[in-house]
């Protein structure tokens, strides 16, 4: 079901009909990578508005809780999502969007793919112990050996294509 901005508790007044368009894209979009709903509203909203954005005024848009966005904010941060740029008028921080796909995909990359590919193959190692040490008949223990051998090579497979897919995009 699509994610839609317009939602109980939010003043739909605050977003304009494009805004809440856009929102609602990468809620869906996000949500699809497993990633927080505040996510894709505050990403969304950031990608919405020709300027920046400062905390307050996502707050304010938004109407969602100060640690929800605090935490987004960092989040999105992190994963290369978004930026703080430069205010000439006060001090406050304010947010725009990266809007490179290449960039936001090798972020994506490097914050949640590899690292996860890097805990599995320690997992894989795991499993196959357990498997070589488990209560099991040997018709049971080769068929689920048989499996444990596919899924490490689909991890190999992963593994082995990452870097082409990081050389393609940078």
């Amino acid at each position: 079901m699509a994610a839609s901005a317009e939602e109980p508790g939010r003043d739909p007044a605050k977003l304009s009909k494009f805004e809440s368009e856009v929102v609602a894209v990468f809620v869906d979009m996000l949500q699809t990578l497993g990633l927080p709903k505040s996510y894709g509203e505050i990403y969304g909203l950031l990608y919405a508005t020709a300027e920046p954005l400062g905390f307050a005024e996502i707050h304010d848009r938004l109407e969602l809780s100060k640690g929800s966005i605090s935490g987004g904010i960092k989040a999105l941060k992190e994963l290369g999502a978004i930026r703080a740029v430069g205010n000439t008028t006060d001090r406050r921080e304010l947010f725009e969007p990266e809007v490179e796909l290449r960039k936001l995909l090798l972020a994506f990359l490097a914050e949640r793919l590899e690292p996860q590919l890097k805990a599995n193959m320690a997992r894989m190692a795991q499993l196959d112990s357990l498997l070589k040490t488990s209560p099991l008949q040997s018709g049971q223990r080769n068929a689920l050996q048989a499996r444990l051998s596919k899924l490490t090579k689909w991890r190999q497979k992963a593994a082995g294509l990452l870097p082409w897919i990081k050389k393609f995009l940078g």
